[in-house]
């Protein structure tokens, strides 16, 4: 079983183009909290996610800063919002097989594969991970060889289509208006599963509502229909 079990880490490796000095690291990298809380002896990957979700933010910008040199800060901010939403960490995370290798509880288990939010936040631990254990040269280039394809191909248009709130900002500052807020209405579900109801408020109206498996899903799902009104209602007033 043990030997399996290095097999399989040699495999995520591979993939990963990395290989850990402390094996300890990625194992808990790998440990979802719902894993945790059924097993004493395990250490959860939160902490990991929050380090791994700061250091892809600053990597990916600096990539894009790189590639795009003459890009304004606007279209910077709708590609870096876009490469570091859930979906695409999902995606990335799918693409080296990081659902096979998470451990998760029962409960998770049991819905027979990992969701976005699980494999987002796992590839966030792993890119931690990395970085404890071989350095910024060694996140750098994980980020670059798995994200490099992603940001060569890059649509603006897609990346804009993807940054709901941005978008909605902008065109919300256009017109006069302050900035939207967003407001958790509810929340629920089980812990390791949660879904977010957020409401979006204009001017302490709230002109839509949006759900989600993270906060940031929700909000992008309300500013995405609250664009959808205000262009509808831009365009009734052109005629």
């Amino acid at each position: 079983m043990v030997a399996d079990e290095k097999s399989k880490e040699r495999s995520l490796e591979g993939r990963l183009g990395y290989r850990f000095h402390a094996r300890p690291l990625l194992l808990r990298a790998l440990t979802h909290s719902s894993w945790a809380n059924e097993n004493a002896s395990a250490t959860d990957n939160e902490p990991l996610e929050f380090l791994g979700d700061a250091l892809l933010g600053f990597l990916i910008a600096e990539a894009l800063f790189t590639r795009f040199p003459d890009a304004d800060e606007g279209a910077l901010s709708k590609m870096k919002a876009y490469l570091v939403s859930r979906s695409s960490l999902a995606q990335v995370a799918q693409e080296v097989d990081l659902g096979s290798h998470l451990r998760v509880g029962r409960a998770s288990r049991a819905e027979g594969r990992a969701g976005e939010t699980l494999l987002a936040d796992g590839f966030e631990a792993v890119v931690a991970a990395v970085h404890l254990d071989g350095g910024d040269a060694a996140a750098r280039a994980l980020v670059l060889r798995l994200f490099g394809p992603r940001m060569k191909g890059l649509d603006r248009a897609e990346a804009e289509r993807q940054d709901a709130k941005t978008g909605l900002q902008e065109m919300l500052q256009a017109e006069g208006k302050p900035a939207p807020r967003y407001r958790v209405g509810a929340t629920e579900g089980p812990p390791h599963r949660p879904t977010f109801h957020v409401d979006l408020l204009v001017e302490e109206a709230v002109v839509a509502k949006g759900k989600g498996g993270s906060k940031k899903e929700a909000e992008q799902k309300a500013a995405r229909k609250a664009l959808l009104v205000m262009r509808r209602a831009a365009s009734r007033r052109k005629r």
